[in-house]
């Protein structure tokens, strides 16, 4: 079945889904519950109005079928007898965006809603949208994106060194400032806050941010140097606005948010007062990725926090200390380098952040399969429990990336290189 429109005034998103339902039913249920069905007819449900405002049913690729249900609570066609077939396919719909307007929220509600309730299916997960450019003229995007950031940071033609503050939490402001600095002085680009510290009583916002950016500010007077330095504004709208403004007054180049708290309106709100890049973090992704058989992609769910305005997002990293495969971390990350809309229109690519367990060892690998320096490298024990200290450790990541780049096996690297020798011994697989 192909029914493809390319009109550049249609919402496209793809799922998998899973169903005993005839795979044609199945999508035509999908397409009315999310536009202008129920189920049943209804008066003033006239034909006139579902040409124009229903969704339609784009594709249908049948998958093969499976043996028992993914999840719990499906149910089956009416009058059904006889063997349970389950089959799974890849279902494309598309809206009018006159059903809810250049609106990330409603398209939200549109192309996710009570889909992932409905009992015909045992399985829907999304995988992709497809936006028309009209929703630039609402959003923003990201204000810095791949190109600002570099400027701010002022790294060019390698991979942004960042890390972590560790222990996450348990530190007090000046504690804080004191390893910033610490980190500062061993020649790391990018700093941030963890997600778990924000406006704690023991750490107060107030009180860590003029001292982490007063610490930096004086160690770019001394070497005409400034790492970025992201501060957790994550909480309610007015306190992100105020915390923003109190970074900005004191320094700062970055703000970070833990996107999944704070929701789409938040972070638009913040990026049509922001000043400063902002670093999205996208803890609490597994609630949306752990099952294959529901949730959604990360390339769908990058696409509205990128419209939203966020310049970083967080994708994991090889060999992580999590459940996601190296494969979707990759295609994860060229997703954000990957332009949303076609020229002459933005971009709004992205630089993705490669983050959990990550040290010298994965460089060549992250770089042959990314094919591009355009990433955050940021690396906690990575650095700081380098056997020769931090100041080592962010040399044996440079010294990692110059051998990737070279295509020079690590280990023949290392023999020249004493600091990335000790990491590769200190983290070994």
């Amino acid at each position: 079945m192909d029914k493809t429109n390319t009109s550049s005034d249609r919402i496209f998103a793809k799922y998998w889904i899973e169903t005993a339902f005839p795979l044609d039913d199945a999508a035509a249920i999908m397409a009315g519950e999310q536009s202008t069905g129920t189920f049943v007819r209804v008066p003033g449900e006239t034909d006139e109005l579902r040409e124009r405002y229903a969704a339609r049913v784009e594709h249908i690729v049948e998958l093969g079928a499976v043996d028992s249900p993914s999840l719990a609570g499906s149910g089956l066609p009416k009058k059904h007898t006889g063997p349970v077939l389950r089959r799974t396919a890849e279902v494309t719909l598309s809206w009018p965006i006159e059903n809810m307007g250049p609106s990330l929220p409603n398209l939200l509600s549109t192309v996710a809603g009570n889909l992932f309730e409905l009992k015909p299916f045992s399985g829907l997960k999304l995988l992709d949208i497809t936006l028309p450019p009209a929703f630039l003229s609402a959003y923003q995007g990201p204000q810095f994106g791949v190109e600002g950031t570099r400027r701010l940071t002022s790294v060019h033609g390698r991979p942004i060194i960042g890390t972590i503050i560790k222990p996450s939490v348990g530190q007090s402001p000046d504690q804080t400032a004191a390893q910033v600095k610490m980190l500062a002085e061993a020649g790391v680009d990018f700093i941030k806050d963890d997600e778990l510290q924000a406006d704690g009583p023991h750490c107060p916002f107030d009180e860590r941010v003029p001292a982490v950016l007063r610490a930096l500010n004086e160690h770019a007077e001394r070497t005409g140097r400034r790492p970025m330095y992201a501060a957790n504004v994550t909480g309610e709208i007015d306190q992100m606005l105020r915390r923003h403004d109190l970074v900005v007054a004191s320094g700062g180049t970055c703000v970070m948010v833990s996107v999944n708290s704070v929701g789409l309106p938040a972070m638009t709100a913040l990026r049509r007062h922001a000043q400063v890049a902002i670093h999205g973090h996208r803890n609490g992704w597994g609630m949306f990725s752990r099952s294959h058989a529901t949730g959604m992609s990360f390339i769908a769910f990058q696409k509205f926090w990128r419209l939203a305005g966020i310049d970083h997002i967080h994708v994991n990293g090889l060999h992580n200390k999590f459940c996601e495969e190296d494969s979707s971390v990759i295609a994860s990350a060229c997703e954000c380098l990957t332009p949303m809309f076609p020229a002459p229109h933005k971009g709004c690519e992205i630089m993705p952040v490669f983050s959990s367990g990550q040290s010298a060892r994965q460089a060549p690998d992250t770089y042959k399969a990314l094919g591009s320096m355009d990433l955050i490298y940021a690396c906690g024990g990575g650095i700081l429990a380098h056997p020769a200290g931090p100041a080592a450790g962010v040399r044996s990541l440079h010294q990692a990336w110059e051998a990737a780049a070279a295509g020079i096996p690590l280990a023949e690297y290392a023999k020249s290189h004493e600091e990335l020798r000790s990491a590769l011994e200190a983290f070994a697989a």
